[in-house]
């Protein structure tokens, strides 16, 4: 019955996320079991490990890691090639303690677990994790039917990696064909930034478009509200460049004092002012052969913006104090949350400098826009904060996640980082059970009610690539869903099916409504 499923799998063209997750949805059902996860090594590293897919998991867990220093029973299964069974009364601890659904935060009792090592090439690629949460669900038969299946689940695994290289190929062709005239060098695709989660439609739109755009020579304006991570764009824009292997000179330019931000930038001579005793080489050319990046660039002052349009437009600087010119060779980034449309018709941004920032704008949308994210991002936070706080587990109650859900973050993902930094905190402190799993829940989230009306950039007009418009009709539509069953549940203790009832619906369309929404995880969902 699996086999059948797996090579169903294997014969149709499907995405590689959706591919991954059938995948684990066909083992959950043929073993009978309560929790099925994958998890890959992370690209470049050897001892820890990324859930890839899941069922039966809390959605913030698809954005947890997994050190195998910490995490005996994943270790275990990635020294053995067998499939490695645990005792029901194993006292090592469990990677999932807290995370199965209908259990958060609570530790795991008496139950079965099995898993196995899969390779790739002939060296370890990840593991595969069945758990079941009663004594005797897994068997040995079990052991040997999932031995049987390596061979498919490694194969199902390769379907999806050769896929993504036909992709990048595909990729790679389109640039070389448009970049022959301009004798562009074109690396080898490179791995995406592990700090970016994104299980959102929009933020993975966004990757694959940046990853295009890291190959040229482009000029890049990241646009969005503060705290979205244009700096981790901008970050990933240089490390899949042609210049990755050189500087990445950042600039906030806001912070620029305005007397000295002509020194900063362009550099300045010997005996230029009074202290310039010495000759200074600027930020510009500090990043020559690699990248600069002009964070907040809509605050640079007039006098600055005319120097810094002559450099985009000749790729020369010349320091203050000196009539020597210098030829650089950087590539461009800049970042604003100002709607510099705005500041042009007011006179503060010259029209000139605007034109030569936008040859490729990159909106990247608000968290309020993309819901799919919040749970794996409050994972990926709670996980920074763990060890620092000497927790084993650091968890997310189904009320704290209907918060999360229902909140408007009017300051995004460093909003959001903030929140569960504290709220970590809190919860170490009082919410501590014996066996070293603390469980965050509303209060200790402090959240006040926000204003859904945040400010929007809209700059750039809806054919220019990479733009989009704030918050649509749709979104707005969305938003008011999932708040209103983010406060049913919080009503109804977490329970779904009360929550149905009081929204007046059909449990199981309330489920169905949940997981469209990325509310609630769904076994054809695309992890």
């Amino acid at each position: 019955m699996i086999q059948t499923s797996l090579l169903n799998d294997l014969a149709v063209g499907l995405p590689s996320g959706v591919r991954l997750q059938r995948m684990v949805a066909s083992l959950r059902a043929g073993f009978g079991c309560d929790a099925v996860a994958l998890l890959a090594l992370e690209p470049g590293a050897v001892d820890c490990l990324r859930p890839l897919a899941a069922v039966g998991l809390t959605r913030d867990a698809l954005g947890r890691r997994f050190p195998l220093a910490e995490q005996p029973r994943l270790a275990a299964l990635m020294a053995s090639r067998e499939v490695v069974t645990f005792d029901a009364d194993s006292r090592l601890p469990d990677p999932y303690d807290g995370l199965i659904e209908g259990l958060k935060g609570q530790a795991l009792a008496v139950h079965d677990c099995m898993g196995i090592r899969l390779q790739q090439e002939g060296r370890p690629w990840g593991v595969l994790t069945l758990d079941g949460l009663t004594r005797g669900r897994l068997t040995r038969h079990d052991r040997s039917r999932l031995a049987e299946l390596v061979p498919l689940l490694e194969a199902s695994i390769r379907l999806t990696r050769l896929e993504r290289e036909v992709q990048d190929l595909r990729h790679s062709h389109a640039r070389v064909m448009r970049s022959r005239e301009d004798q562009i060098v074109l690396p080898d695709p490179g791995h995406d930034d592990i700090e970016i989660v994104a299980h959102s439609d929009a933020m993975r739109r966004l990757l694959d478009e940046s990853k295009v755009v890291a190959q040229s020579e482009l000029t890049v304006l990241l646009l969005g509200e503060t705290g979205v991570g244009k700096e981790l764009l901008a970050r990933r824009l240089h490390r899949l460049s042609p210049r990755h292997g050189q500087p990445l000179v950042m600039v906030n330019c806001a912070a620029l004092p305005e007397s000295l931000a002509e020194s900063e930038l362009f550099g300045h001579a010997k005996g230029a002012f009074s202290g310039a005793t010495t000759e200074r080489t600027g930020r510009i050319e500090a990043a020559q052969g690699g990248t600069l990046f002009l964070d907040e660039v809509g605050e640079l002052p007039l006098s600055l913006q005319a120097k810094l349009l002559r450099t985009l437009q000749n790729r020369e600087i010349q320091r203050l104090g000196s009539d020597k010119v210098r030829k650089v060779d950087v590539r461009f980034v800049a970042a604003t949350n100002r709607n510099l449309q705005a500041a042009v018709k007011e006179g503060s941004f010259r029209a000139d400098l605007y034109h030569r920032l936008t040859v490729y704008p990159l909106l990247i949308p608000p968290l309020r826009s993309r819901h799919e994210d919040i749970l794996p991002l409050a994972g990926r936070f709670l996980e920074v904060n763990r060890p620092r706080l000497g927790l084993r587990g650091l968890r997310l109650s189904d009320e704290a996640e209907c918060a999360l859900l229902a909140h408007d973050w009017p300051g995004n993902v460093r909003e959001l980082e903030h929140v569960l930094g504290r709220a970590a905190l809190r919860a170490a402190q009082v919410a501590q059970d014996g066996h070293g799993i603390a469980v965050i829940h509303p209060e200790s989230l402090g959240l006040a009610p926000t204003d859904t009306t945040s400010p929007g950039i809209s700059q750039v007009t809806a054919s220019t690539p990479g733009a989009g418009i704030p918050r649509s009709p749709r979104q707005a539509s969305r938003a008011a869903q999932r708040q209103s069953i983010a406060l049913a549940l919080s009503q109804s203790g977490g329970n779904w099916s009360r929550a149905a009832r009081s929204l007046q619906m059909d449990a199981s369309n309330l489920h169905k409504l949940a997981r469209r929404l990325g509310m609630k995880a769904c076994e054809t969902h695309g992890q």
